[in-house]
């Protein structure tokens, strides 16, 4: 007996992730920043060169959004708040149009004010958690800038002053009453400039230097502080600024300032209001946290002398404009040689002992990048180490656990170059 189409053939079953990008595939060719939808609607905060997308319904999320805005923003969240809107104008389109239109994004999501993190916080506060592993519905942030509270023993000075290379300190400010770099204006964005000028011209002793507008330097500025290391990124399709809008009148009212002697440095109107940052060569950490907590602290008075402060509240810590920067906001980090460590990365081991100093920095809560960033080994054996968290502990504890934990890492590192074997290591590391 004969069959029909049907039974010969099993009906053909859809996927939806594949049939969506097809779909979007013949929308990028018309305009790039409307391929998952939304339309321009005249934001007023809109520039010549970049105008923000409004989505009056859910945007169309292909299998290349990897952000964790795209996970966690469901269509029931997405119309709780999208007729939500700051008093400074910001809105749920604003928040999430980075990681709609730039997918590759970790985070995906932005603030554009203080108010921002409040209103927007049940789609916000999801990204957190996944992020830095905080319940910012339950938790409540430290803060603790008292550098003489760091515990650096001669011993663990003798330590870091043999391996480590370099050490730098950096965290986010932004100043409370004005919008952040993807909501802002002109007048804001200047108005910040100038309260964190007046910051700089008030610094003294070894703090004290020079301010570089960014829009007026020369060529031989540009190549020395290029080849120092010191310019921010230029806004690129693939980053956070241009997509959030951050990247609008550049580069007016942007600038970076150092020392004279190039310890501290400090980024305008990039993707925060201010980035501060303090290093040095060696491994004296109690040193450059000092520093550091003096950068804050100038930056804090100048604020009040402003009528203002800087932005944070008690549960979020140092407020900025990405999920990922909240809290401390800080990143301690150090650059290490550990020619045992990359051995292992480079030679033919097993996978176990490719991947002992990711283990190691692990159990003791820290980040190792090589020179091709993380899971790599490095140029010269150099690796860069840090702290992980950022939200939950204070600034003396987090910079306190990289002390403690570098210190150990070291101490494995030596332990390899005596002969002890990676097994043996591994079971050391256990048992702790």
């Amino acid at each position: 007996m004969g069959c029909t189409q049907s039974q010969k053939e099993p009906a053909q079953t859809t996927n939806p992730i594949g049939d969506v990008d097809k779909q979007l595939q013949k929308t990028e060719a018309l305009d790039p920043y409307l391929k998952y939808g939304g339309s321009y609607s005249g934001d007023i905060k809109d520039t010549a060169s970049f105008k923000y997308v409004s989505y009056d319904s859910m945007p169309v999320f292909g299998s290349d959004h990897k952000s964790l805005m795209s996970k966690h923003l469901t269509k029931e969240l997405f119309y709780n708040l999208n007729n939500k809107k700051t008093s400074k104008g910001y809105t749920l389109s604003n928040a999430i149009m980075t990681g709609v239109v730039t997918p590759h994004l970790g985070v995906g999501a932005t603030a554009g004010d203080e108010e921002s993190w409040e209103l927007f916080r049940d789609l916000y506060y999801p990204i957190i958690k996944d992020w830095h592993g905080y319940d910012a519905y339950t938790q409540k942030h430290p803060v603790d800038l008292d550098p003489s509270k760091i515990i650096f023993t001669e011993d663990q000075k003798l330590l870091f002053n043999e391996f480590v290379v370099s050490t730098r300190i950096r965290a986010a400010r932004n100043i409370s009453g004005y919008s952040l770099p993807p909501g802002t204006t002109d007048q804001d964005r200047a108005c910040v400039e100038n309260v964190l000028k007046q910051a700089f011209n008030g610094l003294t002793g070894e703090l004290a230097g020079i301010y570089y507008e960014l829009g007026s330097l020369t060529e031989e500025q540009t190549k020395s502080l290029l080849e120092q290391g010191f310019l921010f990124q230029i806004p690129s399709p693939r980053n956070l600024l241009t997509g959030a809008g951050a990247a609008r009148s550049w580069p007016h009212n942007r600038g970076i300032f150092h020392n004279d002697s190039c310890t501290a440095l400090a980024w305008v109107n990039e993707e925060d209001h201010c980035r501060i940052i303090s290093m040095e060569v060696g491994g004296d950490i109690p040193s450059v946290f000092a520093r550091f907590c003096a950068l804050s602290n100038a930056l804090k008075e100048s604020a009040a002398a402003n009528g203002t402060t800087l932005m944070w509240n008690d549960t979020l810590g140092f407020l900025g404009t990405c999920p990922s920067n909240l809290g401390t906001g800080l990143r301690a980090s150090v650059m290490v040689c550990l020619p045992q460590f990359n051995r292992l990365m480079e030679a033919d081991h097993s996978q176990e002992d490719n991947e002992l100093l990711e283990t190691v920095c692990a159990k003791f809560d820290l980040q190792p990048r090589g020179s091709a960033g993380e899971h790599s080994a490095a140029v010269g054996a150099k690796f860069d180490i840090s702290n992980k968290q950022r939200l939950g502990f204070s600034e003396v504890q987090l910079v306190q656990k990289m002390i403690d934990g570098v210190t150990k890492v070291i101490q494995i590192e030596k332990l390899l170059a005596e002969g002890t074997t990676v097994q043996s290591i591994r079971e050391t590391l256990l048992m702790e």
